[in-house]
């Protein structure tokens, strides 16, 4: 009989129950590239899908597999596939299931380099439209017979709009289009997408998984809840090789971590494993400290505009609520006109000027003329990013530390 455990023992059990070698408590890095096979017929049956096992490192490795195992567990989902960053795993999932005759529907509020990459996309000739996601109407408006992807983020970055999760989830399913959401911002901690019915999960490992900005990664999970016997772009020669729940993932795999090239390495995957165990732990001290300085700025005179949906004036507070354990470790703040954002910032010694999130350390860049500059001012406007927007990455430090910081700042 399976004992169920809670979210941190699991993760911390997860490499040992798996008994890896010498009794060692994590799985060790493997470093190799390729892999040796005494019976070539068993090197010739991975190649073809007929049994599991490594061949060579760029699709498969390990230590990786390890890391894969415990974001499913994370997601509740069937299988998984990890990537060098997060935005290789964006990318190679679209290019692995998309064809250039498809269409895709997407949130306008999607985060900067994704929606760069989504650009190059439509310069290459296909056919994506964004939306406001934070209401269905507008996704089900632009819904067309090509429609084979849906793609919204659980909290925008950096203005945190909130999709209209369930009722967009409940719109894929009766429509047989792949539902893709980005859970980076809330982690499998705080939410599971499997629970508004999205096919596909998307994480950046590098952010609250790995959380301590010391390792690169990215992954895509599959809930199991797509049908991919019924999706038509699955290529010929996976099926009858593979069951029919596992061609979409084995696809993102071969036609997207495999030929795109986007290889998680061991020792990255080593490092976001170890920094997992102490998800809960982070998060919980992250969120708390989050909603306390974003009603330390509400308050404050010299801050025009708090976004944070822990605030109840957050036009999706309730939505967050009813969703999310927590409401994250992100918040934006635009400052009034009278004050330099860059002098500011440059002011604050505790907080860290830098482009990251989800790191153990609280950390601000100005959002108009960094992450979000490439896009212009019509865009920016268009997203709801005002031009003196600072985004903050609420870390673990002592909360009357950050708000003297802060407080100091202001003046």
């Amino acid at each position: 009989m399976t004992t169920k455990r809670g979210f941190t023992t699991t993760l911390l059990h997860s490499d040992r129950l798996g008994k890896p070698e010498h009794g060692s408590l994590h799985k060790p890095i493997h470093t190799s590239v390729t892999y040796g096979h005494e019976d070539v017929q068993d090197l010739v049956d991975i190649f073809q899908n007929k049994k599991k096992g490594y061949a060579y490192s760029r699709q498969g490795n390990p230590t990786v597999t390890a890391l894969e195992h415990k974001v499913t567990n994370m997601e509740k989902g069937v299988s998984s596939v990890a990537f060098s960053t997060g935005m290789a795993a964006i990318s190679a999932t679209v290019m692995a299931l998309v064809k250039h005759t498809d269409h895709i529907v997407a949130s306008s509020f999607l985060f900067g380099n994704t929606r760069s990459i989504f650009q190059t996309y439509i310069d290459m000739g296909l056919d994506i439209t964004f939306v406001d996601a934070t209401d269905v109407k507008n996704v089900r408006n632009e819904i067309k017979e090509n429609t084979k992807l849906v793609f919204v983020e659980t909290i925008a970055n950096p203005a945190t709009q909130i999709a209209d999760l369930e009722a967009i989830g409940d719109l894929c399913q009766q429509k047989g289009i792949i539902y893709m959401v980005d859970n980076t911002m809330t982690s499998p901690y705080l939410f599971n997408p499997i629970n508004v019915k999205a096919g596909l999960v998307i994480n950046s490992l590098t952010k609250y998984i790995g959380g301590h900005g010391n390792a690169l990664g990215g992954s895509v999970t599959d809930t199991g809840l797509f049908n991919w016997e019924v999706f038509p772009n699955i290529f010929p020669s996976f099926k009858g090789q593979v069951k029919p729940e596992a061609l979409g993932m084995t696809q993102v795999r071969k036609k997207g971590l495999r030929d795109a090239g986007g290889t998680l390495s061991p020792e990255a995957a080593h490092s976001i494993s170890v920094g997992s165990e102490t998800l809960a732990l982070r998060l919980d001290r992250a969120c708390s400290n989050a909603l306390a300085l974003a009603k330390y700025f509400e308050s404050h005179p010299k801050i025009k505009k708090v976004f944070y949906p822990g605030l109840e004036s957050h036009p999706q507070h309730d939505r967050a609520a009813k969703l999310f354990s927590k409401f994250g470790g992100l918040m934006s703040i635009e400052v009034d006109e009278s004050i330099d954002i860059f002098a500011f910032l440059n002011k604050l010694q505790l907080v860290v000027k830098s482009s990251n999130l989800g790191d153990t350390r609280t950390l601000a860049i100005p959002v108009a003329h960094t992450i979000f500059f490439e896009l212009g001012a019509d865009k920016r406007a268009e997203m709801g990013i005002p031009e003196s927007m600072i985004r903050l990455s609420v870390g673990i430090e002592d909360l009357d530390d950050l708000i003297e910081d802060f407080k100091a700042a202001l003046v």
